[in-house]
């Protein structure tokens, strides 16, 4: 039987003009925001169904925000504050932070291809390695779990660079870990990921006629 492993979701909260700031020259700010708030929605539901362990959501910005809120009211779900700090700290809290021993897995929002499978195939693997990867066609990844925390696997990356997934394996076989990567998967983060986005996902909000919002 697989031990119970920790899933930590990274979100930010979907605010209008701080939220997937990328894809406003495409959706508009409101449109963006619409376009994370079911992202958000989908991830948290999707953690709580893959039932490998508790659910924790690392929020930037106040936790008591009513759409942390709505999720929260989906089954037990923990709220916590992401700390200051890069991409590689905060999921270092994450990790530090976790009360189950097996080891966590951490995550994102903007990988609506990642589902209760990957998860549940992620949380039986780091039960005979020390983390568990999956990568991001990008470059970087969607992704990471460990069983202890490992502040060398993420110190000096360059965050949302393609070089992300390169460099973890460099820091990952140095600290002579074993790790297992899954098939490569495709996360939403510009312009252009958004036709697969509503062709591979019909709930999907079409958010794309808010365009002119960001110019308003």
């Amino acid at each position: 039987m697989t031990s119970r492993v920790g899933v930590a979701i990274l979100a930010r909260a979907p605010i209008p003009g701080a939220a997937k700031t990328r894809l406003i020259p495409a959706l508009g700010a409101a449109g963006a925001a619409r376009l994370q708030r079911w992202m958000l929605q989908r991830t948290v539901a999707m953690a709580l169904v893959a039932d490998v362990g508790p659910v924790s959501l690392w929020c930037a910005g106040d936790p008591a925000h009513p759409d942390f809120a709505v999720c929260r009211a989906f089954g037990r779900v923990d709220l916590q504050p992401q700390p200051e700090g890069d991409l590689g700290e905060r999921m270092l809290a994450a990790i530090a932070s976790s009360s189950t021993p097996a080891g966590t897995l951490v995550i994102g929002t903007d990988c609506p291809a990642l589902g209760a499978a990957q998860l549940r195939e992620s949380a039986r693997a780091l039960g005979d390695h020390d983390a568990v990867v999956i990568p991001a066609e990008d470059g970087g990844y969607v992704l990471i779990g460990m069983k202890t925390p490992a502040p060398e696997a993420f110190a000096g990356v360059d965050w949302g660079s393609a070089r992300v997934m390169a460099q973890t394996r460099q820091r990952l076989a140095a600290l002579g870990w074993r790790w297992q990567e899954a098939d490569p998967l495709w996360d939403v983060d510009l312009p252009q990921d958004l036709d697969r986005l509503f062709a591979d996902y019909p709930d999907a909000p079409d958010v794309r006629g808010d365009a002119g919002e960001a110019h308003d």
